[in-house]
């Protein structure tokens, strides 16, 4: 029998496992080791993470998978803790992590990827926009086809606040970020994923504490040919109030994708631009002849210089970043 297809054991008659917490050794208290670690972050998500929590836990018993959820409450300033921990046992597979100071997404993403006991590591939100029923499908997905290594869902449509601005900036960063890496991305920022955990080690410590988390970790396969697929959901309206910040999140977003590209591949980057100025300089240099009787002028020459300086600074981060460990 294969690992995914582990189902939790019956308990004895009359015992009730405790409910494990951060760093409580889940083959000691009864519970086998889950092959699958949900991470939830949230952060005010009072009157609607139970609802969330009902759904993935329905989800996930009804297929068979060994798992467990990580719910890390982000400093939330409602009764989000609260309601998880009156929740905890009604869900013996979730393990609640407080933070004691607001973190931002990408760290509770990061720290809760690092305590991930499963094999298969799931991304989602609490804030019930993303179809969580559909959390095995993601699963077995990688368990299907063992050269993707991450799968991601891509969203139909955009259901968020700020609708006006979230769509045509979502567009021209997944065209950035397209033309960077060079593969397809129907989705770059979609918060539902699932993905080998192994494969997620290194990178880790790249990702940044706001929601540009998601970003980092799709351009991080993509930059190092880890495959990556996608698979189409549907999208609701969020519950409660938004954290997304339109223009502050997308210029975060169009950053982190030139940072990852830089980190990874500065050729992509640097080079064409270097090439371009030096284009320019070189077709100036021709006119400067021609026009001003064998003078060059010193924009020229600034033009031919600055050029080639970016094409040195690309070949050197090109040999930094092939010399980089563990990346």
């Amino acid at each position: 029998m294969s690992v995914s297809a582990i189902h939790k054991p019956d308990q004895p008659q009359g015992s009730t496992p405790t409910q494990p917490a951060a760093g409580d050794d889940l083959v000691a208290i009864g519970f086998d080791v889950p092959y699958v670690t949900i991470v939830l972050p949230c952060y005010n998500e009072q009157d609607h993470v139970v609802l969330e929590l009902e759904r993935i836990t329905a989800a996930m018993d009804a297929s068979g998978y060994a798992y467990e959820i990580l719910a890390i409450d982000d400093k939330s300033t409602d009764n989000t803790l609260a309601a998880l921990r009156d929740a905890a046992p009604r869900f013996p597979r979730m393990r609640v992590m407080p933070f004691r100071r607001n973190g931002g997404s990408g760290t509770a993403r990061r720290i809760g990827t690092q305590e991930a006991r499963g094999k298969i590591v799931v991304w989602t939100d609490a804030d019930m926009t993303y179809p969580n029923e559909r959390i095995p499908e993601f699963v077995r997905y990688l368990d299907d086809n063992l050269d993707v290594d991450q799968v991601v869902g891509a969203r139909l449509t955009e259901e968020g606040t700020h609708k006006w601005a979230r769509v045509p900036a979502k567009w021209l960063i997944r065209m950035i970020a397209q033309r960077l890496s060079g593969m397809k991305i129907p989705d770059l920022n979609s918060g539902l994923r699932a993905f080998r955990r192994e494969v997620s080690l290194p990178y880790l410590r790249l990702l940044p504490p706001g929601f540009s988390c998601v970003t980092t970790i799709t351009m991080s396969f993509l930059s190092n040919q880890h495959p990556v697929d996608y698979l189409p959901i549907d999208y609701a309206k969020r519950a409660g109030t938004s954290k997304f910040h339109p223009f502050r999140d997308a210029r975060r977003y169009i950053l982190q994708v030139l940072r990852m590209v830089m980190y990874f591949d500065p050729l992509k980057v640097l080079m064409p631009i270097a090439l371009w100025i030096m284009a320019l300089g070189f077709v100036k240099l021709i006119v400067d002849l021609v026009r001003y009787d064998f003078h060059v002028a010193t924009s020229t020459l600034l033009a031919i210089l600055v050029g080639f300086q970016i094409a040195v600074l690309a070949l050197i981060g090109d040999l930094v970043a092939r010399s980089r460990s563990n990346t």
